[in-house]
């Protein structure tokens, strides 16, 4: 196994994106446009809350659906 293979630091930050990020967003949005839960997403309570900002943000930039 590599060094780099099946480690989370590899990505991006959650807090880091923003609104212009979409294809990094559509990893938390299912095919429907809804936001996933932090059930499914794994994120902290502070990053949910960033993440949903954000995406909604996108939406009504119509950046994305």
């Amino acid at each position: 196994m590599s060094e780099n293979e099946g480690t989370e630091s590899n990505a991006k930050n959650p807090t880091d994106l923003t609104f212009r990020d979409t294809e990094e967003l559509t990893r938390f949005v299912t095919d429907t446009g809804k936001i996933l839960p932090r059930k499914y997403t794994g994120l902290t309570s502070k990053q949910q809350r960033h993440i949903s900002r954000v995406i909604k943000q996108s939406r009504s930039m119509l950046l994305m659906k």
